[in-house]
């Protein structure tokens, strides 16, 4: 796979990075020893500005090129999960129920690569903002960011993203214009009736068959509400109730996830799950408490610079391992803050066969990790051309 050549002399040292940063995964806000770490290796490189403490525990760091310019913002996400890992490697996790199931640990060493590069070549105008940014998988990090002004705190004018994708082909990039990834919402019920004997129904209000209808209801908005072109997901992911079998209980809860691409989509599935939900909640004589979580937007790439990511990639690793016209998916990102905030694009990068996302055998090919800190570094070279 064509890397950069500087970057292929340290690919062994990036490697040590990533493998060091998998055995101390930290969950969302929380990432302290992984933004120390982080901190550590961008003094060493020697880039210009090191800001921490942003949305809790992110760090900006910035490089200066040769001349004035635009400034061009790079992201990794650094959090883990709250999984046991189980790949059996000798660098696995040292923090039992937490893992880097994401592969944000190769994030974090794409960008370090990548910033290593620019630090010692320096071919480049304007300057680099690396945004390593905490609370990707729970808590909207990406948001927080925003909404402490990092885009015009560091005069960021575009904004980019890479994330591994296990089982695409080794070294292929993926992307489009566009919406890229989907919007995600959480909808969790507290249906409340009056609990008793199993074996005196008549005495109690089961909650359980409002339940059910409630669920049954549900199913019916994507197939007579949502256009038929119009992509959307709503699943009922949880569901419980009662103790014991000759028990009606006094309470039962279900909840769902909501996932689409377009605002009025979005508000549509929402008004119809209030309305099935309160009008059921009626027809049985239960009550209802909805609690409606507005989640991420949707990952929206700007048609221009996913443009211009593909070329870059293209010059990476050739024409045929690139995709600019992906398909897009139902999986969701808080990079779409960014992208809101500033043009920009997110791409995926295939790390090829593998556990998946998420799962606790899950592992990032560190192989991946210099063709993703090659294509940041000739982004930048491209985007801002030293005069």
């Amino acid at each position: 796979m064509p890397v950069l050549n500087r970057i292929a002399d340290f690919a062994e040292e990036m490697k040590g990075w990533r493998r060091h940063l998998h055995q101390y995964p930290e969950l969302e806000f929380q990432c302290h020893q992984t933004a120390a770490f982080i901190v550590e290796r961008l003094r060493e490189m020697g880039v210009d500005e090191i800001h921490e403490g942003i949305a809790t525990s992110g760090v900006v760091a910035i490089i200066n090129g040769q001349d004035g310019g635009r400034t061009i913002g790079l992201r990794a996400d650094m959090d883990a999960l709250p999984i046991d890992e189980a790949t059996g490697a000798e660098y696995a996790s040292k923090v039992p129920g937490k893992m880097h199931a994401c592969g944000h640990d190769g994030h974090v060493t794409m960008l370090l690569g990548a910033a290593k590069y620019l630090c010692e070549t320096r071919r480049f105008s304007g300057r680099v903002a690396l945004l390593f940014q905490p609370a990707e998988e729970d808590g909207g990090g990406g948001n927080v960011m925003v909404q402490e002004g990092v885009m015009d705190r560091f005069d960021i004018a575009e904004v980019y993203g890479i994330h591994n994708a296990p089982g695409l082909p080794f070294g292929q990039f993926q992307t489009t214009r566009g919406a890229l990834m989907a919007s995600v919402d959480t909808a969790v019920v507290h249906v409340t009736g009056r609990g008793g004997h199993a074996a005196t129904p008549h005495e109690c209000i089961d909650p359980i068959p409002a339940v059910v209808s409630m669920v049954q209801g549900l199913q019916t908005i994507l197939s007579r509400n949502i256009f038929a072109m119009d992509e959307a997901v709503l699943s009922v992911t949880m569901i419980h109730a009662g103790t014991a079998s000759n028990i009606v209980p006094e309470e039962a809860m279900f909840a769902a996830t909501i996932r689409c691409f377009k605002p009025e989509v979005r508000a549509l599935l929402k008004k119809r799950i209030y309305e099935i939900i309160e009008g059921h909640a009626a027809a049985f004589n239960v009550t209802a408490r909805i609690d409606y979580d507005w989640g991420y937007p949707p990952t929206i790439n700007h048609a221009e610079q996913a443009d211009f990511a593909a070329s870059v990639a293209r010059e990476v690793v050739g024409p045929a391992l690139v995709n600019a016209e992906a398909g897009r998916e139902m999986g969701s990102e808080d990079f779409s803050y960014m992208l809101e905030a500033r043009p920009g694009a997110y791409l995926f990068l295939g790390t090829g066969p593998g556990a998946g996302l998420h799962h606790p055998a899950f592992d990032f090919n560190d192989e991946a990790a210099p063709v993703g800190a090659s294509f940041f570094a000739r982004l930048v070279e491209t985007a801002l051309p030293a005069k």
